[in-house]
């Protein structure tokens, strides 16, 4: 009986919003900008999606994080929008399309400056290496964004060492918000993840992290280790990649995990989420939603009370070792530790990954580019061979560091 009740909620919520991904979007996105500025006061047209604890914070964010990876100055209709269905939880970063994804947030906030303490915001200080360049990433952002204060601050973005958690950087986070420029401090991190996040956990200034995790990386004992210890240590966590997408595009895993899905009433997609939220320790999962058909379909997923079955489950596990060879897990150290010259392996493939399987080819070239010019031009005589051989994922690193050099270079 519950089973069936839940199938009829996501089938009435399918029918108002419009598609799951799998079709077209029924209700126009000029009408769904048109409610979304109805009065917050009145009760919400539409169904909110669930809330959970920030950690020791004390306060509930959603569960859906809109990612702002994107230029949000050109897409504000996913903003108008989003929080009709209370996505107002919106995370963004320095250096994100060059600043246009904070312009984009901040444009919102002009037109309407006391909607500001509905949002619930994040940024980061992409590619901060010092308290100074963190401080000054703060007060950009803050500019950007037409805001006094930002609710998350990741004061170091990215961050592959536990070495990098320093209490210079304790300071600069408690000094930022005696100053009432942001209310929780945290941190990010893609590589090295268990590493980060077991140190992480020891700390109790940070209040907040952000890490890769995806239904490939639930077999992780260790990274799953370091996110319980986060978990015990009252940390928000918060999921990134939670696609889980590597190099290659389509396979006959993907089209078989389709099947799979279609037949249990969501995209391979949603199943990917609700694997991940059905993680009671992960606060959010950040998910990039560059249109109205990601952005109602990640919606569905997030409300949707159908649990996974063990069949689902085990559908996602096989596909995970099927295609294992062309994800990077983001164990760093292990390349770093073969090729201490060229320490950029990790980054290259998650590089090549935004343009295989995001589509989002400048991004991928500018952020190749960036590699110091020493090191990129001897990518292609490196011998691989020992990095091949230790990379639990048994990646074709030679391979996918010569296409690297070929799509981005």
């Amino acid at each position: 009986m519950k089973e069936k009740h839940n199938k009829i909620n996501r089938r009435n919520f399918l029918k108002t919003v419009g598609a799951t991904g799998l079709g077209s979007v029924f209700v126009s996105a000029d009408t769904l900008a048109a409610q979304a500025q109805t009065d917050a006061a009145k009760k919400p047209k539409y169904p909110q999606v669930p809330k959970r604890k920030l950690g020791k914070t004390g306060i509930k964010v959603p569960c859906l994080c809109l990612g702002g990876n994107q230029d949000l100055i050109a897409n504000q209709i996913v903003l108008r929008v989003a929080p009709q269905w209370g996505v107002y939880y919106w995370d963004t970063a320095h250096n994100y399309t060059g600043g246009n994804s904070e312009l984009g947030i901040g444009k919102i906030l002009s037109k309407n400056p006391k909607a500001r303490k509905k949002f619930f915001i994040s940024s980061k200080a992409s590619r901060a290496r010092s308290i100074d360049q963190v401080e000054e990433r703060l007060q950009t952002s803050l500019k950007r964004m037409n805001t006094d204060y930002i609710d998350l601050y990741y004061g170091y973005h990215q961050c592959p060492n536990p070495a990098f958690l320093t209490n210079e950087l304790k300071e600069w986070a408690e000094s930022a918000k005696k100053r009432k420029l942001i209310r929780h401090f945290g941190i990010s991190t893609h590589e090295n993840t268990a590493k980060v996040l077991a140190a992480a956990a020891r700390l109790d200034w940070i209040e907040v992290v952000m890490t890769t995790y995806n239904f490939r990386l639930m077999q992780d004992k260790e990274l799953n280790a370091a996110i319980e210890a986060c978990h015990k240590a009252g940390k928000g966590i918060m999921a990134i990649k939670t696609m889980g997408m590597g190099q290659k595009i389509t396979t006959d895993e993907d089209k078989k995990l389709t099947a799979h899905f279609i037949q249990r009433g969501f995209s391979k997609e949603q199943a990917k989420i609700k694997a991940v939220l059905q993680d009671k320790r992960i606060t959010a999962v950040c998910v990039g939603m560059k249109n109205m058909r990601e952005l109602t379909s990640n919606v569905a997923a997030a409300l949707d009370k159908t649990k996974l079955t063990q069949a689902d489950t085990d559908a996602l596990t096989e596909y995970a070792h099927a295609t294992c060879d062309g994800y990077c897990a983001g164990c760093a150290y292990i390349c770093n530790s073969i090729l201490p010259d060229a320490p950029y392996i990790n980054d290259i493939m998650r590089y090549l990954m935004y343009y295989n399987s995001y589509g989002e080819h400048d991004e991928a070239r500018q952020l190749f580019a960036q590699i110091p010019r020493k090191v990129r031009n001897k990518l292609l005589s490196m011998d691989y061979s020992k990095v091949e051989a230790r990379c639990p994922q048994h990646l074709p690193v030679a391979k996918l560091v010569a296409e690297a050099v070929h799509k981005l270079a």
